[in-house]
């Protein structure tokens, strides 16, 4: 779930002008997005009845727009994707139901116009314009297999874009506390004369993890974030490794631990913190290293997405 849509050097500095926190979060079981103070005051609800099952957020500042995935029932292939003001208002659908199976993390590209998706059940990378137009699927990790699949090494959970580098980055999270999870990385476009099936570029960055989920990316400092839904001691935690890991060097570090399910991450690189969501319906903030942990709203529903921006 995306930190911010600001550009880097916006966040950097703010030209004197006054910007103010704001965390947007869903709860998946009561079908709600949410906002709240960074310190955890302020509670609103955003939207009521989004779902079913909503997952993935990110907010666009600029364009006053917050998008959403549905998850809905992959035996149905009725998933969707959603925008609405910042202030719940002027709802509107952008992928309609049966456009993807089951759309998890979402993520924002400003700059090229475009959301980018993973698709649970449908084993897909997916793409498309912030309008809905141009459905792209970048990469598919079906090996073949009816959707929705059932195989779950191939369903296709977290997403991330590194768009200096030309690069997207994903998780496929494996059975439950099998220890078989992934994160992966190749480039945004297929190469040609490739089909998103059969491509040449896909890397393993990570491999043998209990169940890792949603993704973010510190740039800057070439650091990958991570959350992990699976068995302790490496699940149920929020974690951080290099983008560029070398060969015996690819231990990923272990921020938080003991959380219920953890799903959701946002950073928040000028104050160096991240916010975290657990199905417990517990949301957290910490520093980037993982010290000095809060729980600032708990016993919220089933959380899932998170998203942090800063508004004029």
């Amino acid at each position: 779930m995306p930190a911010s849509t600001v550009p880097k050097a916006k966040r950097a500095a703010s030209g004197g002008k006054t910007t103010v926190g704001l965390l947007f979060f869903l709860d998946g079981s009561g079908g709600r997005i949410l906002s709240v103070k960074p310190d955890g005051s302020d509670k609103k609800v955003i939207v009521t009845g989004a779902g079913p099952i909503p997952d993935g957020i990110v907010v666009d500042v600029e364009a006053s727009h917050i998008y959403w995935t549905n998850m809905g029932v992959p035996s149905k292939n009725d998933g969707s994707i959603e925008r609405a003001n910042l202030d719940g208002k002027n709802r509107t659908t952008i992928i309609p139901e049966g456009g993807t199976f089951t759309p998890k993390q979402l993520h924002l590209e400003k700059e090229s116009g475009k959301l980018y998706w993973c698709d649970r059940e449908g084993m897909r990378v997916m793409r498309a314009n912030l309008d809905g137009s141009k459905i792209e699927t970048l990469v598919d990790s079906s090996g073949g297999d009816a959707r929705p699949g059932s195989d779950q090494t191939k369903w296709c959970v977290g997403i991330t874009v590194d768009p200096e580098r030309g690069k997207i980055y994903w998780t496929q999270k494996g059975p439950t506390k099998a220890n078989r999870g992934r994160i992966f990385r190749a480039n945004i476009e297929v190469p040609k004369g490739e089909t998103p099936a059969n491509r040449s570029d896909i890397e393993v960055l990570f491999d043998k993890l209990p169940e890792p989920i949603d993704l973010e990316l510190d740039l800057e400092n070439r650091v990958l974030y991570w959350t992990d839904r699976g068995d302790p001691p490496r699940g149920n935690t929020v974690n951080r490794a290099s983008m560029d890991p070398k060969p015996g060097e690819a231990t990923p570090e272990i921020l938080v631990t003991h959380l219920m399910e953890g799903i959701g991450i946002a950073l928040d690189f000028k104050g160096n913190r991240m916010f975290f969501t657990d199905l417990a319906g517990d949301l957290y903030s910490a520093k980037l290293d993982g010290s000095e942990e809060k729980l600032l709203l708990g016993a919220q529903g089933n959380l899932t997405g998170i998203a942090y921006v800063e508004i004029p």
